[in-house]
């Protein structure tokens, strides 16, 4: 904790993303296994190019996602760290996020193996902001902050997770 409470980080939001291509079936299950994991219905992501060599045109939905925020956000990264062994790798770590993927939804605690759902992975992205983001967002009496006040560093980042999370942050 800092000396000025306005400097501590918070977790914003949590993004789950599983991208599928072009299968209709594997759009379904994603969608199954997202409801699964956290309980809340996911949103279509939308192919934003086409790509022939993929079969993926303009406009076509490519995979599921679901946002959550506060506590379920924090209730989740908890879980998604301790299915990647509560490990992240530094070079995920970026300015104000960090991102990781993981293999198979297996290995989240509790979570067997579902034969109408198959093996799919994901990929966590979680993003971090300051008390007063909000002075930005607002429609009314907007104001703007500092860079400085905006910006999450990669180093209090990895702070944040190895102290709220246990997390270990390795060189890999």
């Amino acid at each position: 904790m800092a000396d000025n409470s306005m400097k501590d980080i918070t977790l914003e939001k949590l993004v789950i993303n599983i991208g599928i291509g072009s299968n209709e079936q594997l759009l379904q299950n994603s969608k199954a296994l997202i409801q699964k994991l956290t309980g809340r219905n996911a949103v279509p992501t939308v192919a934003k190019k086409r790509d022939p060599s993929l079969n993926i045109r303009r406009g076509q939905i490519i995979g599921a996602m679901v946002t959550l925020r506060k506590d379920a956000a924090a209730e989740m990264l908890k879980k998604a760290l301790d299915a990647n062994n509560n490990v992240v790798k530094e070079r995920s770590i970026n300015d104000n996020s960090f991102s990781f993927g993981i293999k198979e939804y297996i290995d989240f605690t509790g979570v067997k193996y579902d034969p109408k759902i198959g093996m799919l992975g994901m990929n966590i992205n979680a993003n971090f902001a300051r008390k007063g983001k909000r002075v930005e967002m607002r429609r009314r009496a907007r104001s703007i902050s500092g860079y400085d006040h905006k910006k999450v560093t990669k180093d209090e980042i990895i702070n944040y997770i190895t102290t709220a999370f246990n997390a270990k942050v390795t060189n890999e």
